[in-house]
């Protein structure tokens, strides 16, 4: 197999292990805010208040973009390629120059 072969295999590889993991990220943010509100559905009810509605057999369904993840994904990389320039690693280290002003 070729190197650019091996490296564009690679790279789908990266790109849907990345969505992969967006998406999981979104699917527990999702849950937290469920859990969340199904809690305060049952504080409602025990406190009495009477603002609970009977749509208990409802389902909730969410639909995420495609083009909303690759945004995200686009977005990962460029904060990933800008963490590993040269520029980046210069403000890592902290350096300075003649004057005491860190290097931009």
């Amino acid at each position: 197999m070729g190197a650019e072969t091996k490296e564009r295999k690679e790279k789908k590889m990266n790109d849907k292990d990345l969505r992969t993991q967006i998406n999981s990220l979104i699917r527990d943010e999702i849950q937290e805010d469920i859990n969340n509100y199904v809690d305060a559905v049952d504080e409602t009810k025990k406190a009495g208040l009477g603002f609970v509605s009977n749509d208990d057999k409802e389902k909730l369904k969410v639909k995420i973009s495609q083009n909303e993840i690759d945004k995200i994904i686009k977005e990962y990389k460029k904060v990933k390629k800008s963490e590993r320039s040269n520029l980046a690693h210069i403000k890592k280290l902290g350096l300075v120059d003649k004057n005491g002003k860190p290097l931009t």
